[in-house]
This record gives C-alpha cells, structure tokens and sequence, in this order.
C-alpha cells in the first residue's frame, strides 16, 4: 500500500471529525486509531518533494473538482506507477478523487 505523506493526519482528522459528530463512540474511535497504526506500519510513504507538488498542481488543474489533498494523493499513486495508472488499483470512497483517479486510468476500488 502506497500513500501521500499527509495521509496519516487526514485520517486523524477524519476520525477525530466523526467521533465529534457522534458518529463514533470514544471506544470506536480508540479501536480505529489502532488499526490505523497498523496500517501505517504496513504502508509505504510519497514524500513531499518538489516533482510531486507539481504533478498535484497540474491535477487540480485537469480536474476541476479535485481538492489539495486529494491532488496529492492522486500524484502519489501517479508517481508510484511511473507515470502509467493502466492496470495500477487506486483506492478510495471519496467520489471526486474516485473520479480524477479512473480518468487517469486507474482501476478504482471498492467498486461501488
């Protein structure tokens, strides 16, 4: 598994947001911050590095809809792949960097 530098945090944010919301209890939220260290441990980091900063901006601007951070993502796994997204899988249940993903031409998973 490959991510962008910040996805960590993004996933902090995203979690401490949904327990904030109700939407998880403390126990929940304590049991998905486990399992995020887990999956870090297992992960492999895109640093942010010059050449990555410029692909993500050339991705906001190819797709409209694309926020910062998903443009990072995306570069990542772009960068990961060596420029070829063809046949690579791109995760994600977020619909606009689904979107960006397919139309760079990754297969995007969970298939909905």
């Amino acid at each position: 598994m490959v991510v962008w530098w910040a996805t960590r945090s993004e996933c902090v944010s995203a979690l401490r947001r949904r327990m904030f919301d109700g939407e998880l209890t403390p126990l929940k939220h304590a049991h998905a911050r486990v399992r995020l260290h887990q999956l870090q441990r297992a992960w492999t980091e895109m640093q942010p590095v010059s050449r990555l900063r410029a692909l993500a901006e050339t991705l906001l601007y190819r797709h409209p809809l694309l926020r910062t951070a998903d443009a990072f993502q995306l570069a990542s796994a772009i960068r990961w792949c060596g420029g070829t997204p063809r046949g690579a899988e791109f995760a994600s249940l977020d619909s606009r960097l689904r979107g960006a993903a397919e139309a760079e031409g990754f297969s995007v998973l969970p298939t909905l």
